[in-house]
Formats: structure tokens, C-alpha cells, sequence
């Protein structure tokens, strides 16, 4: 599904369901796309997205779930996403999940979290 590109709807469905996340910077670069290519999706009859797009989109979503499961609540896991974190050499979760290297460490630094452990 993902090499063949999700459909737009499923980021829109995404964007449209953050409770304090909105499109910024480091979102765009999160996702891998511009405010403007985001548009260009919601509007009626959009072509699904790239498969980069879309793997970072999962990738986004998976890591957020995980956030929420952490830390109780949707809106808990998108301020931390938004927080420097020391774990994470007081980098902002969300600026991260712009490489595959800064995924893997994010959610190495959430399984930590989840285990209570922090070194």
C-alpha cells in the first residue's frame, strides 16, 4: 500500500485529527512536504501520495500512537513531540522524525520511556 502511495485523505484524515500539532516546519519536514503540496492534496480529487511521502506519513502516525499510548493522551504526545528532550540531546522529537536516523532514534528514546529507562 505504501509503495503504491496512500491516499490523500488518509493525511488529511491525520492532520484534521491533531489536537495541538499545525503545520509548521518541522511538520512539513516530518511528513516531507510543503504547506502548499498539503494543499494541493486536500483539494477534491487529489492523486495519492509519493511513496515517501507515505512511508513518512505511517512512520509520523506510528510514532505518535506510540506517544499517546506513553503518555495518556493525543494531545500530551503531540506537546512532547513539540518539547526538547533531553534524552534526545534537547533535539525536539518532531525535528527528528525528519531523517531515518532521527526516527530510529525517537522511537528508541520511546521505548526507553515506556520502560523506564532513560539512559
Amino acid at each position: 500500500m505504501l509503495l503504491n502511495g496512500l491516499p490523500s485523505r488518509a493525511l488529511l484524515h491525520l492532520v484534521e485529527n491533531l489536537a495541538f500539532l499545525r503545520w509548521d516546519d518541522s511538520f512539513a519536514k516530518a511528513i516531507g512536504m510543503s504547506h502548499r503540496t498539503y494543499q494541493r492534496h486536500a483539494s477534491a480529487g487529489a492523486k495519492p501520495l509519493s511513496p515517501e511521502q507515505s512511508g513518512r506519513t505511517w512512520k509520523f502516525a506510528e510514532v505518535l500512537a506510540k506517544a499517546t499510548s506513553i503518555f495518556g493522551s493525543m494531545q500530551e504526545a503531540e506537546q512532547w513531540l513539540e518539547r526538547p528532550a533531553i534524552g534526545l540531546n534537547q533535539h525536539k522529537p518532531i525535528d527528528l522524525l525528519a531523517t531515518p536516523a532521527g526516527v530510529e532514534l525517537v522511537e528508541d528514546f520511546l521505548v526507553r520511556l515506556e520502560h523506564s529507562v532513560y539512559a
